[in-house]
C-alpha cells in the first residue's frame, strides 16, 4: 500500500472494490500535484527482475504532454520506480499521456542529486478500461542511466510512486492504479 505523499492535500483514495481493490486518483485544479510513494523492505530493493502494474485513465488532462512541456507538461497517470545509490536517487517515471507518443523519453534530469527521465507507455484512449504493464527494472536502469551497459551495478530500488496530474493545463485529470506486483 501506497503510504506517504509529498503535498499538501492528498487526492488520492483506496477503493475496497470486492473485485479488485485499487487506488483512484482525481486532480483538480488548483491543488499542488501530490505523489504517493512507498519504499520497499529491504528483502524487494535487490534483484527485482519484473515490476507489473494494472492503470486505467479515466480523465485525460486537456492536450497533456509533458514531453512538450510548459502548459502542457501533464499526464493523467504516472507510475514511479526509484533507486538511490550514495546521496543520488534515480527514477523513470512511466506516464500514459493524453497526447504524447508512445515511446517518447522525455524530460531527463541529471545532476549531482538526481537523475530522472519520463517514459510514454501509453498514449490517449480507451479510456476506463484496465491496461497491464510489465517492465524490466535493472535493465531499464542500465538503459537510462548506465549508457546502456548490461554489465553495470544496478543500485538499490527504493520504492514505487504513483500521480495523476493537471496543474499545468490546469484541467481534471483521474486514473485508478492496481496490482503492483515485483517478481525476483
Amino acid at each position: 500500500m501506497l503510504e506517504r505523499d509529498s503535498g499538501p492535500v492528498n487526492y488520492c483514495q483506496t477503493i475496497n472494490d470486492p473485485m479488485q481493490p485499487f487506488i483512484r486518483c482525481v486532480y483538480r485544479p488548483v491543488l499542488k500535484t501530490v505523489t504517493l510513494f512507498t519504499e520497499f523492505p529491504g528483502e524487494l530493493r535487490r534483484g527485482v527482475r519484473l515490476v507489473r502494474w494494472r492503470w486505467r485513465v479515466l480523465v485525460l488532462p486537456r492536450e497533456g504532454n509533458e514531453c512538450a512541456g510548459g502548459v502542457h507538461a501533464d499526464s493523467a497517470a504516472n507510475v514511479y520506480l526509484t533507486w538511490k545509490r550514495g546521496l543520488r536517487w534515480y527514477s523513470l517515471k512511466f506516464i500514459w499521456s493524453t497526447e504524447g507518443r508512445v515511446g517518447q523519453v522525455c524530460a531527463g534530469t541529471r545532476n549531482p542529486f538526481v537523475a530522472q527521465d519520463s517514459v510514454v507507455l501509453r498514449s490517449g484512449g480507451p479510456i476506463r478500461v484496465w491496461q497491464d504493464e510489465e517492465v524490466d527494472p535493472e535493465r531499464l536502469f542500465r538503459k537510462h542511466f548506465e549508457s546502456g551497459d548490461m554489465t553495470a551495478e544496478v543500485p538499490d530500488m527504493a520504492g514505487i510512486g504513483i500521480m495523476s496530474d493537471g496543474d499545468q493545463s490546469t484541467s481534471i485529470s483521474a486514473a485508478d492504479f492496481a496490482g503492483s506486483v515485483l517478481f525476483k
